[in-house]
């Protein structure tokens, strides 16, 4: 890959062709890792040779049984507008991020996605990072303009050769595709031409790129996620303006809005069914807000799932109950959304699987004797969070959003599409980075996410995000949530000690 050391990190001369003295870093790793209750030998932590890694392997043992199922998928996660760069390179249409992004104010220090992490180039050396995590599927999206330019019309056929190129490398290097169909990036042309997702019309447009991708990749690809986090991208981007498009929508026009956010992921659902090949699996990726017993009573659990179903009532409840709720339409009134019996059939579409996307816990609840049935807890003020504020640290979140989604709904296929953590990942002297805080949140939240499957909750996989560093949105490139630290200069990829903390829970398939 490109800059990236290779065969001796430490730096200093190998005594023959397999020993090396362990330098500074490997102690400093050593340290770290048995601090986070790993023991492992400095004379083979290092990365220098296949048998120093092999080592090493035999070495790192599990203190106790808190292992995943056979055949449980670790892999890694990003977006295509976040990594990919090459914004006009190969025919590539401008999206609503591209536009946004070049506003002045809107993103801290101007930031941009013109290059990112030169994903578009660098595909390959970045799967070789991810099969180096002993990962074995990657979460990936697609750029709907890098496909159709405008949206609609004669698909770019550079654009589906990249694609076909990375999904080829993934395959050839045994990491299972997961394509995410949209991450955000809507081309340009839609918004100017419908209002974006204020118009039916993006709906179906949607569902005709769904289906044609599905028809070119789904020989390949088994696993495709219609759209990501519906909340986010009509919340922020519809509703509070922070992100693309930077919209301020009244509440009748941001009901309608989300409406047809979910009628594109049904109408998409039928395409990809229509246009798939046999076995193709279709689902959708939802930043599920997770309502936690505060205490683990009967009654609190009881309170937290029927919270979790409410709070949820717009996007994921709908989806998989189609009908909205009686409680979400007496709160819009006469704002409520516009729709038909038809319409909700599509939105409920029966899915394969569900993906979660959570990192934080919407609120704590408790039993109440109100209408509701439950009541929120407020956080206190000293609760801890990553370095982005707004992520709330509470690892018990991801076992309950696991259970409630199979307990509501009778989900039977749950991945876990995103979870991670941002930290300042500073950089020591000799170019490492021992984020002992992202090893700390990862063993957490995975021992709830273990605890979930050994209590049969049917989680199949978990998703990493992200990769590496890249372009957190309105947060520019002041946010860091990768496994590789990503020098934006050189565009250098440097791995942290969460790396190798990953590395040793994929290859063992337990927390550790």
């Amino acid at each position: 890959m490109s800059n990236m050391k290779k065969n001796n990190p430490t730096g200093k001369p190998a005594m023959n062709n397999e020993t090396q003295v362990p330098g500074r870093r490997d102690f400093m790793k050593t340290a770290a890792l048995t601090a986070l209750g790993i023991t492992v030998s400095p004379f083979v932590i290092s990365s220098c040779s296949p048998k120093a890694e092999e080592k090493a392997a035999k070495i790192i043992t599990p203190e106790n049984d808190r292992s995943f199922p056979p055949g449980f998928l670790w892999g890694t996660a990003t977006a295509s507008y976040q990594v990919e760069g090459a914004a006009k390179e190969d025919g590539r249409g401008m999206s609503i991020w591209d536009t946004f992004s070049h506003t002045p104010g809107k993103i801290l220090n101007n930031d941009n996605g013109d290059i990112a992490c030169d994903f578009y180039h660098k595909y390959k050396e970045d799967i070789q990072l991810i099969k180096s995590l002993n990962a074995k599927a990657y979460r990936f999206s697609i750029s709907w303009s890098r496909i159709f330019p405008d949206g609609t019309g004669t698909p770019n056929q550079k654009g589906l050769d990249f694609y076909n190129r990375m999904i080829d490398e993934l395959l050839a290097n045994g990491i299972a595709p997961f394509a995410t169909l949209y991450h955000w990036d809507l081309p340009q042309a839609l918004q100017d031409k419908y209002k974006g997702w204020q118009s039916k019309d993006t709906a179906k447009a949607f569902a005709d790129y769904a289906g044609f991708m599905a028809d070119k990749l789904s020989d390949r690809v088994n696993h495709f996620f219609t759209l990501n986090e519906l909340w986010t991208f009509i919340q922020l981007g519809y509703g509070d303006g922070v992100f693309a498009p930077g919209l301020k929508l009244p509440p009748a026009e941001l009901y309608q809005a989300r409406h047809h956010a979910v009628l594109a992921h049904g109408l998409a659902v039928e395409a990809i069914r229509a246009k798939g090949k046999t076995g193709t699996k279709v689902g959708l990726a939802d930043n599920l807000k997770v309502a936690v017993p505060v205490i683990e009573t009967p009654e609190n659990i009881k309170a937290a799932a029927t919270a979790t179903r409410e709070i949820n009532a717009g996007y994921i409840t709908v989806i998989m109950e189609g009908k909205y709720t009686d409680a979400f339409l007496k709160k819009a009134g006469a704002d409520a959304p516009k729709f038909t019996a038809e319409e909700l059939k599509t939105i409920s579409s029966p899915l394969d699987f569900c993906g979660i996307n959570i990192y934080n816990p919407e609120c704590y609840v408790q039993a109440s004797s109100n209408e509701e049935g439950y009541e929120k807890i407020p956080f206190a003020k000293s609760h801890p969070t990553s370095t982005s504020k707004w992520e709330l640290l509470a690892p018990e979140t991801l076992y309950w959003g696991a259970t409630h989604v199979k307990k509501l709904w009778d989900v039977k296929e749950i991945y876990v599409t995103e979870n991670g953590y941002s930290s300042t990942d500073e950089l020591t002297a000799d170019n490492h980075i021992y984020d002992t805080d992202r090893v700390m949140f990862l063993r957490g939240y995975l021992s709830q996410l273990q605890r979930a499957t050994a209590e049969g909750i049917p989680v199949k996989g978990y998703f990493y995000w992200s990769l590496v560093d890249n372009f957190e949105w309105a947060s520019g490139y002041g946010t860091r949530f990768g496994l590789y630290y990503m020098d934006y200069k050189s565009l250098q990829r440097i791995p942290k000690l969460s790396a190798d903390y990953f590395k040793a829970i994929a290859q063992h398939n337990s927390v550790l």
